[in-house]
């Protein structure tokens, strides 16, 4: 290897880290800090990229292998578990945002290909950083969360179709001609993947599987090889490879490939959006700062607004509108990778590419600031969206139960739930159970179980539920913010009323008292301190020990068919 890309490589790499570090540390996406150490590294400043050949080279290897994870983790069967919504949702939305977007991009004096591609650009939003914060907020299992990740993986779908299209494309071409061949080419080829997929590769992977090593080499050979077919087919590398992870997602070890794949993925697509960076062309940015400031307007607030439209149109609460909306707040990956494959293709110009970058960048800080304060940002907005709801009941308002008069309210069916559900049971009191995954209110709907769909995040929930009346409320879920909220509601009303929150940080467990919780329950401390009190009470009778043994294996295979292995919240 050349030690001068070596050195140069060290120095981006340097420069990457610091950057990050700092990015993270004001709770954004590491993407940011990787763009905007490619434009440090670039011309604009510090100027250490020489070898952009050998570095573009590593970067398009990183885009091949995030499109092989994306379609790896993608399996088709999944389309029947997004729902209608979903599908209603994912389809208008890129519907809606391109024609808009066309409009816009065409008003701004953009040519009529530039504004396609800049309509196509605007019109996907990240699944991986939609994903990423919404495991954050720990809101992947509820509903809003759900639609969500259905209309993204709809969105996936259609850029995957698209990607194929444009990476066909050829200037010389008619339209006619670039449809045929790129449906029967297409279909060709994912139907000879469909049958390698479905009869070649499962006994062929069983062998592979025995190997961890073997197995990563055949997953990253299988990426190249398929994605190299496609080339030669006249698509383009990327799309062959994501058409490559799709292939293996139906196999038992994908998500084990996933695994061993990830960091590999990571480090060259690190590379790619820091080349990304390297490439923007400032002096047309600053020509086109209104341009690029109306764009990302238009991706901030007028996608959520689209969202909430077709979600109220459904008959959703602007609460799950809202909510779903800003999921859309930013462009994708997908959206650079287009107009990469436009600038290659002679389409757009690459001052088109840098005009999309500052939007990526301004999407992506914008849409995580508003994810992740979005109760603040409901509450502040709430009067104003109701023009987003039906009137009449919402098909995510179906309670099972009364609201009025129940003697103690439980906030969350977890795992800490479903222990206080069977004590709830044994002393014969009058309760409801208030949780926001849709599939386990269905379980709970089946048992006759008193419950509501709801977020105990949604202060108008709460002012729904007879809290004056209730005697006793608990909460399991482990979010200080939502454990202040349901205090400072009960207590306004009701200062008598037992309140027992969950807390997983000693000082919130603190905070938590402070402002008026009877007990807090800290999980980690309450395993040894119960086991303390075996020993207390058994001494070193093994009978005993052995009896108690039962009981819990009993008790966690019980667990375990009701799917409580992993905390949900």
């Amino acid at each position: 290897m050349n030690p001068d890309v070596f050195i140069e490589l060290t120095l981006i790499l340097i420069i990457t880290v610091i950057t990050t570090g700092i990015v993270r540390a004001l709770k954004q996406p590491a993407v940011i800090g990787y763009i905007v150490s490619g434009i440090l590294a670039g011309p604009l400043l510090f100027d250490v990229i020489d070898s952009a050949d050998t570095l573009g080279a590593f970067s398009h290897i990183g885009v091949a292998m995030l499109l092989f994870f994306v379609g790896l983790n993608m399996n088709p069967q999944v389309i029947k578990d997004v729902g209608k919504v979903s599908l209603f949702t994912g389809i208008g939305q890129v519907v809606f945002t391109s024609g808009i977007g066309y409009l816009i991009a065409r008003a701004l004096g953009f040519d009529v290909l530039t504004s396609v591609y800049l309509a196509i650009a605007l019109a996907f939003s990240s699944t991986i950083i939609i994903m990423k914060l919404l495991s954050d907020r720990k809101d992947l299992e509820s509903m809003y969360g759900r639609i969500s990740i259905g209309f993204l993986i709809v969105q996936d779908f259609i850029a995957i179709f698209t990607l194929l299209v444009i990476s066909s494309l050829s200037s010389e071409m008619e339209l006619t001609s670039i449809a045929l061949q790129t449906i029967v080419k297409g279909t060709a080829g994912v139907v000879i993947l469909l049958v390698l997929a479905k009869y070649i590769l499962p006994p062929v992977m069983k062998l592979i599987a025995k190997s961890q090593e073997f197995l990563l080499l055949f997953s990253i050979t299988w990426c190249f090889s398929i994605a190299s077919l496609f080339h030669q087919l006249n698509f383009s590398i990327e799309a062959g490879a994501l058409l490559a992870g799709m292939a293996l997602s139906m196999s038992p070890y994908h998500i084990e490939i996933s695994s061993k794949m990830k960091p590999l993925r990571d480090f060259f697509l690190v590379l790619f959006f820091i080349m990304l960076g390297s490439q923007m062309v400032f002096s047309n940015i600053l020509d086109s700062i209104w341009l690029i400031i109306a764009l990302s307007l238009f991706v901030l607030i007028g996608n959520p607004i689209i969202v909430m439209t077709l979600m109220g149109i459904m008959g959703y609460t602007k609460r799950n509108g809202f909510f779903s909306g800003l999921t859309v707040a930013q462009i994708s990956e997908f959206s650079f990778i287009l107009i990469s494959a436009g600038v290659v293709a002679g389409h757009v110009s690459q001052e088109v590419l840098s005009i999309v970058t500052a939007v990526g960048l301004i999407t992506f800080a914008g849409s995580t600031y508003l994810i992740l304060y979005a109760d603040r940002v409901y509450s502040f907005l709430a009067p104003y969206l109701s023009i987003f709801e039906k009137k009449g009941e919402k098909v995510d308002e179906v309670h099972a139960g009364q609201l009025k008069k129940h003697d103690i309210i439980l906030f969350g069916y977890n795992r800490i739930g479903f222990d206080v559900l069977q004590s709830m049971k044994k002393i014969k009191k009058k309760f409801l159970i208030v949780e926001y995954d849709p599939d386990v209110i269905e379980q709970l709907k089946a048992e006759g179980i008193p419950c509501v769909y709801g977020d105990a995040n949604d202060s108008e929930l709460l002012d729904k539920l007879d809290l004056e009346e209730a005697k006793m409320v608990v909460s399991t879920i482990p979010n200080v913010d939502t454990n202040l909220l349901i205090a400072a509601k009960l207590r306004a009303v009701n200062e008598k009323s037992i309140l027992a929150v969950v807390s997983h940080q000693i000082d919130e467990a603190i905070r938590l008292y402070e402002e008026g919780a009877s007990y807090v329950i800290m999980p980690h401390f309450l395993g040894g301190r119960h086991f303390s009190t075996m020993i207390e009470n058994h001494g070193l009778n093994m009978k005993k020990f052995l009896k108690e043994k039962v009981e819990h294996i009993e008790h966690i295979k019980e667990k375990k068919q009701m799917g409580h292995e992993h905390p949900k919240h």
